[in-house]
């Protein structure tokens, strides 16, 4: 015989799994928070030697990278990293903005039907793919036509002119970069100004405003912290790229002065040596300290932003 429905023994079955459930959810969560604090604490420990070996402004600062000799200096390589991601954000952002634009008030369902997924196909292209692109089409492209065209045309500019341009420059990283951040850029920015109310749009349609003025004075105002984190979504994956930019940009140990002169970045730097010539001392302290500098950059770079994002939210 069944024993009789007890409502009261349910009732707290059900509590005690639903505490249970959030205590999980918790923990699962208070570990996803910690993974950076603990990223940075262990890269710290590792970094420690070279940090009490030489300031951290010497190691900021110095240009000099002699590992037999003991002398570690960054600012070659963290030049290096700035230049190819501030190249590769400017040659990416525009075009990801207006294609994003397109894409979410301009296209018409077919097109958008068709684009949408080709461009999220980019994101899905192992990054070693997009350096041997890069190294068959960029570099020559850019030693046989880029750079005689740019030195012809704008060779009093400094930014424009190498003494040696090869191809694996800066340039090349940077527009391989491009392409690599496209997708994430242009996927997020649709997403936010497609969230963006229909009934703004048809306000300010009858108000007598172009679609072009709709889009500039009142999507876009509306939309604005979310490009703003799609931006930043793609800088983030642009500074941390490693495989890519190592193929193209020619590794030579310099602080750019051109977009055509080669550049050695910092994840370029850790990817070639890290495991090589261990019995150096503090070799593989530097190579660490490299990638919490890398690590702390990135953060702080984020943090700013997010900061922004809470401002423009805001207002």
């Amino acid at each position: 015989m069944s024993k009789p429905y007890d409502a009261s023994m349910a009732r707290r079955n059900r509590i005690r799994k639903d505490i249970f459930a959030r205590r999980i959810m918790k923990g699962l969560t208070v570990l996803a928070g910690l993974l950076v604090p603990l990223m940075l604490l262990a890269l710290y420990l590792r970094a420690r030697p070279i940090l009490e070996a030489q300031p951290l402004t010497e190691l900021l600062t110095s240009r000099v990278w002699r590992p037999l000799k003991g002398d570690y200096g960054f600012f070659p390589f963290m030049m290096g990293t700035f230049w190819v991601t501030s190249v590769g954000m400017v040659i990416a952002v525009p075009p990801s903005i207006l294609t994003a634009i397109y894409l979410a008030e301009y296209a018409r369902p077919r097109i958008r039907a068709l684009i949408s997924p080709l461009i999220d196909l980019l994101a899905g292209i192992p990054s070693v793919v997009y350096g041997v692109w890069g190294m068959l089409t960029v570099v020559p492209f850019i030693e046989k036509v880029a750079a005689p065209l740019l030195k012809r045309w704008l060779g009093v500019v400094p930014l424009f002119n190498s003494e040696n341009p090869t191809g694996y420059s800066v340039l090349a990283g940077g527009i391989v970069l491009a392409v690599m951040v496209f997708p994430i850029i242009i996927a997020v920015a649709e997403e936010v100004l497609s969230a963006v109310p229909q009934g703004l749009r048809e306000a300010s349609s009858a108000l007598g405003a172009t679609r072009w003025q709709t889009v500039r004075h009142v999507v876009l105002q509306r939309a604005a912290p979310g490009v703003v984190a799609a931006v930043v979504l793609g800088f983030s994956r642009a500074f941390g790229e490693t495989m890519a930019v190592l193929m193209v940009v020619g590794n030579v140990i310099q602080t750019p002065h051109s977009i055509l002169d080669a550049a050695y970045p910092l994840t370029a730097l850790i990817a070639n040596n890290y495991g090589e010539m261990m019995s150096i001392p503090l070799y593989d302290a530097a190579l660490l300290g490299a990638a919490l500098i890398l690590l702390l950059v990135v953060l702080i770079f984020n943090i700013g932003s997010r900061l922004v994002l809470i401002r423009l939210i805001r207002r």
